[in-house]
């Protein structure tokens, strides 16, 4: 339990989410170096291991939530980071570089996309995920990921273009040496973000009866915000150093993890019941997927034009939530 009213749970939401950041940093750099050295390429690595590691404060806390019987901020911190994941993530990136998206990219993982958004949606159209339900949600994403890894690594053995070549996993972390680094950082990484995603979970929920706000919207938008700190620095990093395929890819990994292996992980863990709210962002994040992959399939490239309009979508996202 965290003790005081809204401004003392909003500061520790906020500290959770520092520490969300960091911990996931850690946890993404030290995972992407034991991973070269057992010799995947960066190509793969960007797509599944940096996506699966800038997704791990989703996990932990929509995990602690199950625990704690809160499935909305369970279900809703997943469906929102989603959201907020391809409106502002990706629109706000577009808007600082035009984005230019490879054709294969977009029949493959577009497709991947939109096929496990229309899956999820199915699997919660009842308000509820079972725990079958969750260990299909969690085998698709199994399959995809090693279908996804076979793919990359044969792509990457003919080719010399490696999204994450120029820095991107070049961090502080890169000159602390010692024996033994990346065990630690991988450990201290991961508990950092179990511990952060516990206290945002207990000061969400108690936010959300304090100051009267459904739990679902809290989940939905500054819970689902707050873990989506990771995606949203690993893509910032990556378009700086001119890795614009590590910027989507990491989005798109993200989101597929996101809606199959947490969700259905957390799911495993307890059933999830829903409100009926969940209908309705889940309604939106059709909506935006489906509008974002068209965007990328017709002209294969994310403009300025575009960006500024999912950017602004989020905003108005917020806004209808809260004052709703």
């Amino acid at each position: 339990m965290v003790q005081g009213g809204p401004i003392v749970q909003i500061s520790v939401i906020l500290l959770s989410i520092l520490g969300l950041w960091i911990g996931a940093r850690l946890l993404v750099d030290a995972v992407v170096r034991l991973a070269q050295r057992f010799g995947l390429s960066d190509l793969t690595i960007g797509l599944t291991i940096v996506a699966m590691g800038t997704s791990t404060p989703e996990l932990s806390v929509s995990v602690d939530a199950a625990l704690k019987g809160l499935g909305d901020i369970a279900v809703a911190n997943v469906l929102g980071s989603n959201i907020y994941n391809l409106a502002f993530i990706l629109g706000v990136i577009s808007i600082l570089k035009v984005i230019p998206i490879a054709e294969s990219f977009v029949h493959r993982d577009g497709v991947a996309l939109l096929a496990s958004t229309l899956i999820g949606g199915l699997v919660l159209f009842d308000l509820q995920i079972t725990r079958l339900e969750g260990v299909l949600l969690v085998g698709l994403f199994v399959a995809y990921t090693a279908y996804l890894l076979r793919a990359r690594q044969s792509e990457s053995s003919g080719t010399t273009d490696h999204p994450l070549e120029g820095g991107v996993t070049r961090s502080v972390t890169e000159q602390v040496t010692f024996r033994g680094r990346d065990i630690v950082f991988l450990v201290g990484g991961l508990a950092l973000v179990l511990v952060s995603g516990d206290f945002m979970v207990v000061a969400a929920s108690e936010l959300a009866r304090g100051v009267g706000i459904s739990e679902w919207v809290i989940g939905g938008t500054i819970v689902a915000a707050g873990t989506s700190t990771p995606e949203f620095a690993v893509s910032l990093v990556a378009i700086q150093r001119g890795s614009l395929g590590v910027s989507v890819g990491n989005v798109v990994g993200s989101n597929i993890y996101n809606i199959t292996g947490i969700m259905g992980v957390a799911a495993v863990v307890r059933p999830l019941v829903v409100s009926g709210t969940a209908l309705e962002t889940l309604a939106w994040l059709a909506g935006i997927t489906l509008l974002m992959v068209a965007a990328l399939w017709t002209e294969r490239v994310l403009s300025r034009l575009e960006g500024a309009f999912f950017a602004t979508s989020e905003v108005v996202r917020w806004v209808l939530n809260i004052l709703g």
